[in-house]
């Protein structure tokens, strides 16, 4: 019998590796979205300035570009690799497919953000030295090359929703898989965001001007910018809403808190009046007051977003062959891969399985719970953490009533058939159903000295 080469799993008792994974891409998020608009707003400011005469935008420019190479391209370049390492040892199948399905895409991205990079430090270091034909063609080149990297970036994001056709599934093929439904949508859903993020952390920078007269015309420009692109927004992300599969969209109406889009809409409100009290007022736009909507963007915005295109995702993690517990669920003929389910249905998930100890392979009265521990391990944990924290935690779905029998009953009938919303089809025997069963048991069960205290 073949083995399937599930990697060990990664298991953080205290969060769960979901969580450290979206707080370290979250924070990416906002440095780099961050870093693409300010290279396309520093394009317009270029050109304008030169227009215009303005040598107080190009130094706002140089001001501007000083601080995104500490807040994004040093910031952004230890989260970047965070990311890498982080979703790699949480879902290694996962960042297989999509290095298998694009890694020339990648390889465009790195080519194209090393170009950006060079680009950032020519408009801060020779800012004063180039005349304004050469300053324009490096402001114009630095904001192409910025936006390529977003939209590779979106593209493979798009894939991980579904692959850009269903022929990608027989054939294969890059642009199948490249260019979904969502693509363009998320495209510019992400580009309003990155126009906002700029307009609001180019406050921290404009705010430390002292010539009021500049700094009015700056917070202005600022503040349109930001109340546009966040009404633009809105916008798109209803259109994005728009483009998800079918499942996805029923997950969102099913699992997302009633209250989420009512958050939206309060976040968006609240940027537009930030917005408008700057262009009102130039003299409330202060670092402190920028460097706080920053953060609140960032926790109430960006990360509720990002939570949100996670979770609507599920079960899978990658073009809907990939489960989040790294099953891979579906036949990919294109790319050569075949689905895990039937070797599992037929011999069972722990005998299938390279990493399982040799003892936890058959399962009887000694090691059930222990056998349990590990499925809920391998099966369950990418989703649900095993301890009282983190993310959805697997206890609270069933109660300390809940009978092992029934529990048992209820995995073999939803999760090995897979007819459930939001999990993999997960098809365990009669024994790794009851292991599995027992362990969960064991999660709502007081401890003794509880136990001993509720007597009394």
């Amino acid at each position: 019998m073949d083995l399937i080469g599930l990697y060990p799993t990664w298991f953080e008792p205290g969060l769960g590796s979901g969580w450290i994974v979206g707080l370290i891409a979250t924070i990416h998020v906002l440095f780099s979205h961050t870093s693409v608009g300010a290279a396309i707003f520093f394009a317009f400011l270029a050109h304008y300035a030169h227009r215009h005469q303005r040598s107080d935008l190009l130094e706002f420019i140089r001001r501007y570009g000083v601080f995104l190479l500490v807040f994004s391209y040093v910031l952004g370049s230890i989260t970047g690799p965070g990311i890498w390492y982080s979703t790699t040892v949480a879902s290694p199948r996962g960042i297989s497919a999509l290095i298998h399905s694009f890694v020339w895409m990648w390889a465009t991205e790195w080519v194209f953000f090393v170009i950006e990079v060079i680009g950032v430090y020519m408009l801060v270091y020779l800012a004063q030295r180039l005349d304004a034909r050469t300053h324009l063609k490096v402001s114009v080149i630095f904001g192409l090359t910025s936006y390529t990297t977003m939209l590779v970036i979106v593209g493979i994001l798009s894939f991980m929703m579904w692959p850009g056709k269903a022929d990608w599934y027989e054939t294969g093929g890059v642009l199948n898989a490249f260019y979904g439904p969502n693509t363009f949508a998320q495209l510019g859903m992400r580009t309003a965001f990155m126009f906002t993020m700029t307009a609001v952390v180019g406050g921290i920078v404009a705010s430390r001007f002292d010539d009021p007269a500049f700094k009015k015309d700056v917070a202005a420009k600022l503040a349109w910018l930001g109340i546009g692109s966040a009404i633009a927004g809105a916008a798109m992300f209803q259109w994005y809403l728009g483009t998800l599969p079918e499942q996805a969209a029923v997950v969102l109406q099913n699992r997302l808190p009633a209250w989420f889009p009512t958050a939206i809409l309060s976040i968006l409100a609240g940027t537009v009046a930030y917005f408008a009290l700057t262009l009102v007022q130039p003299r409330a736009l202060v670092s402190s007051g920028a460097a706080v909507m920053t953060v609140a963007l960032l926790v109430l915005g960006l990360w509720p977003e990002e939570v949100a295109r996670e979770s609507i995702r599920k079960p899978w993690v990658a073009g809907q062959y990939v489960y989040s517990n790294q099953v891979l669920g579906r036949d990919v003929p294109g790319m050569g891969i075949h689905s895990d389910i039937p070797k599992i249905e037929a011999h069972g998930f722990l005998k299938t399985q390279v990493f399982v100890p040799e003892a936890m392979r058959t399962i009887h009265d000694g090691n059930r719970v222990e056998a349990g521990r590990l499925l809920a391990l391998t099966t369950c944990s990418n989703c649900h953490s095993l301890s009282a924290t983190g993310i959805r935690p697997l206890k609270n779905y069933f109660t300390a009533s809940s009978r092992e029998a029934e529990v048992a009953e209820y995995l073999q009938a939803a999760l090995s058939t897979g007819n459930t919303l939001y999990m993999p089809q997960i098809p365990l025997n009669d024994d790794e159903a009851r292991a599995l069963a027992a362990f969960i048991g064991t999660l709502n069960t007081p401890a003794p000295a509880v136990t001993a205290l509720a007597k009394e």
